[in-house]
């Protein structure tokens, strides 16, 4: 016998055997053939069986013949490729047999909380777990990721964990707005992080004032920090509408706030475009005004967050104090 290569059109290797058979021997009884083959009656006969019913054997049992192959072979790859393409669309739209199979999973709840399927709130204090829910929940977002980072850096892990999950929501039309810190701007594989983001598709503005950890899937689900100070201890998974809304409402007061990370990096507009609005305000008060609480006054902030930002601008300028960073300021052309 030949290889088995219509195989790949749905044959057993018996139907093929005996679709070959009848194509050498046509108008031959049909239960002639069982002392043919090494696989016996049985298995002789459901192959006949099938292959009639795919329109490959004609005839009764006293005359059978085989359709000719290039009728044959075009009718199992057009059948062939519709069981495909009735896969595919089952496997691209996952979420009834996803949500059907979330409903029957049993989750620790919130002590505190309401058990049962009505529970919205669920504590997760292993950063393993953690991470699988991410997971989770990037696989199954359709819509829309919010994103509040309030780091200055991303560690190569952060980012070696992060970059297939952002990659895979972007490249199936998933929209991602993040915002970062300005001080993550300063650290090169952070900042080449996220310019790779922005390249593929994500939102992205930078803050300066940003203290708020959150991930907000599908406007539907929430994670948040169990301790912003520490985030090993893990994180509130929340689903509760009222409590999911504030967290939304918050996100986009700081997003109306922040600034376009494009704007703060575009090629070729210098040093500059890595301070914000708010510190380039800082920046002239400081070269002009001996007070910090009438420099404040006049930037429109508090004192504290005034003070922050020179601390941020003297480690920017590699200055040892306020003199020094406004003499070197001014030779870069900063103000």
């Amino acid at each position: 016998m030949q290889g088995h290569a219509m195989s790949v059109l749905g044959l057993t290797c018996a139907e093929e055997d005996v679709y070959r058979y009848f194509l050498r021997h046509p108008r031959t009884p049909a239960h002639e053939i069982h002392g043919v083959f090494s696989f016996g009656e049985e298995r002789a006969t459901r192959a006949i069986s099938r292959l009639r019913d795919l329109g490959l054997l004609h005839g009764d049992d006293e005359s059978t013949w085989a359709t000719e192959p290039c009728v044959a072979v075009p009718r199992l790859v057009e059948e062939r490729l519709e069981a495909m393409h009735r896969t595919m669309r089952q496997l691209t739209n996952p979420w009834p047999l996803l949500r059907s199979l979330q409903r029957d999973r049993q989750e620790p709840q919130l002590s505190g909380t309401a058990g049962g399927a009505g529970a919205t709130l669920r504590r997760l204090e292993d950063l393993r777990e953690v991470r699988a829910h991410i997971d989770e929940l990037a696989f199954s977002v359709q819509e829309e990721v919010l994103v509040a980072e309030p780091y200055d850096t991303l560690s190569p892990e952060n980012i070696a964990h992060g970059r297939p999950i952002d990659v895979r929501c972007l490249r199936r039309g998933v929209r991602i707005r993040n915002l970062v810190r300005t001080s993550a701007l300063e650290d090169p594989a952070t900042l080449s992080y996220l310019r790779e983001l922005h390249d593929d598709g994500a939102q992205i503005r930078v803050a300066d004032e940003l203290s708020e950890l959150m991930l907000v899937y599908d406007r539907h689900t929430a994670l948040l920090p169990i301790d912003l100070h520490d985030t090993a201890r893990g994180a509130l998974r929340i689903e509760e509408s009222t409590l999911v809304g504030s967290v939304i409402s918050l996100f986009e007061r700081l997003w109306a706030a922040a600034t376009d990370f494009a704007k703060l990096t575009a090629p070729g507009a210098g040093q500059i475009t890595l301070l914000s609005e708010a510190q380039q305000r800082v920046l002239i008060f400081m070269c002009t005004v001996s007070k910090d609480e009438v420099g404040a006054q006049r930037a429109g902030m508090s004192l504290r967050t005034y003070r922050r930002h020179i601390a941020d601008l003297l480690r920017m300028l590699d200055a040892g104090n306020r003199a020094q960073a406004a003499l070197t300021a001014r030779e870069r052309g900063w103000v």
